[in-house]
C-alpha cells in the first residue's frame, strides 16, 4: 500500500469533518496565496504554546468544534500529550509544501521527535468569520526512525 493510499482516506474524512461545521466553513475557493503565511504562524504558535506547556494559548487557536469537543485547555493539552505525542515537544519541524484537499487548505509537517521517529502532520485549518484561520484538525502519518 503507497504513503498517498493510506493518507488520503484519513485526511479527506478529516477535510469532511472541518467542511461539516457551518460557523467555521473555509471560503469556497480555498485559502488564497496571502492566507498560508497566517496558516502557517497559527499553527507555529501552537507548537511553540505546546513547547511552554501553555495549554490556553495552544486551546485558543482550535477551531470551535475542537475546543467544543475537549471541552476546556487541560483536557485538549492532556489529549495532544496522549495522542498527539510528535506534536507536544518535537525535535525539529519543517514546514512543507501546502495544498487543498476538497476546498479544505492542508499544510502539512515534517516533525521530527526526541526519539528521532518521523511523523509528517497534516494540518486542516478553518477560516473563520471573523477572518482568522484556526486548526480543524491534524491527521498524523508515521513514517521510519531516523538513524543517528
Amino acid at each position: 500500500m503507497s504513503l498517498g493510499s493510506r493518507i488520503l482516506p484519513g485526511l479527506l474524512l478529516c477535510c469532511a469533518f472541518a467542511a461539516s461545521v457551518p460557523q467555521a466553513r473555509a471560503a469556497s475557493l480555498g485559502a488564497q496565496a496571502r492566507d498560508w503565511g497566517e496558516i502557517r504562524r497559527v499553527i507555529v504558535s501552537q507548537l511553540e504554546a505546546f513547547s511552554r506547556g501553555d495549554a490556553a494559548g495552544a486551546f485558543s487557536l482550535a477551531a470551535p468544534a475542537v475546543r467544543k469537543h475537549y471541552r476546556s485547555a487541560r483536557e485538549f493539552m492532556r489529549r495532544v500529550r496522549a495522542d498527539y505525542g510528535p506534536m507536544y515537544r518535537p525535535r525539529s519541524v519543517t514546514l512543507l509544501d501546502h495544498f487543498l484537499v476538497s476546498g479544505q487548505p492542508v499544510q502539512p509537517l515534517r516533525v521530527v521527535t526526541k526519539h528521532n521517529d518521523v511523523v509528517v502532520a497534516y494540518y486542516i485549518m478553518q477560516h473563520q468569520p471573523d477572518g482568522s484561520w484556526k486548526i480543524a484538525a491534524c491527521a498524523l502519518h508515521r513514517g521510519p526512525r531516523i538513524r543517528t
